[in-house]
């Protein structure tokens, strides 16, 4: 096996699975940040926000998990066009390097596009998840303010519900004892 061949598809194995693990790092570290910040807005909400975490995680792993088979799926398929250009380069040999040397840099051209193709989808994946995360958080604490303030107004409510049922209960037994004497 070619030395150049062999060190190509090791650093394009590297540079694979190194990409494919940046991205889960960075968004389970953006929603931690997230949560924290949403805890110490909200301590009372601090179980769901755990809860809520706790799915994103989940959901960055699985997200994680499919990048790195798409990874080592295109990881398998530049090793099965790297043995066809070895078995293709002996044919050429007696031709002269030019045409394996084309070749080469094409795989090595291809590589570079699936890979910045890869860390494209993986950064519009992380935007998304949190932009969807902060939707999720800020329509939380909105319900829970309007919880809040929905329980105020019906604790309002009822007590002067309350002062009005006793202003008129004591003057139907004014009115009844005005009667009786």
């Amino acid at each position: 096996m070619n030395p150049l061949i062999s060190a190509a598809s090791v650093i394009a194995a590297g540079l694979a699975v190194g990409l494919a693990s940046i991205g889960p790092g960075v968004g389970q570290g953006t929603a931690a940040g997230q949560a924290v910040e949403g805890i110490a807005r909200q301590p009372e909400a601090e179980g769901k926000i755990r809860d809520n975490r706790k799915q994103r995680i989940l959901n960055t792993i699985k997200n994680s998990e499919e990048l790195r088979e798409g990874a080592v799926e295109q990881l398998e398929k530049a090793r099965t066009r790297l043995r066809k250009v070895e078995i293709e380069a002996d044919q050429f040999r007696v031709n002269g390097y030019s045409e394996i040397e084309r070749e080469k840099l094409n795989l090595i051209d291809s590589t570079y596009k699936t890979l910045e193709q890869l860390e494209n989808y993986k950064n519009e994946t992380i935007n998304f998840e949190q932009q969807k995360a902060s939707n999720q958080v800020r329509q939380r604490v909105f319900q829970q303010a309007l919880q809040g303030a929905l329980g105020t107004l019906n604790s309002c409510l009822n007590s002067e519900l309350h002062l009005r049922t006793i202003s008129a209960n004591i003057g139907i037994l004014g009115a009844m004892k005005q009667i009786t004497d």
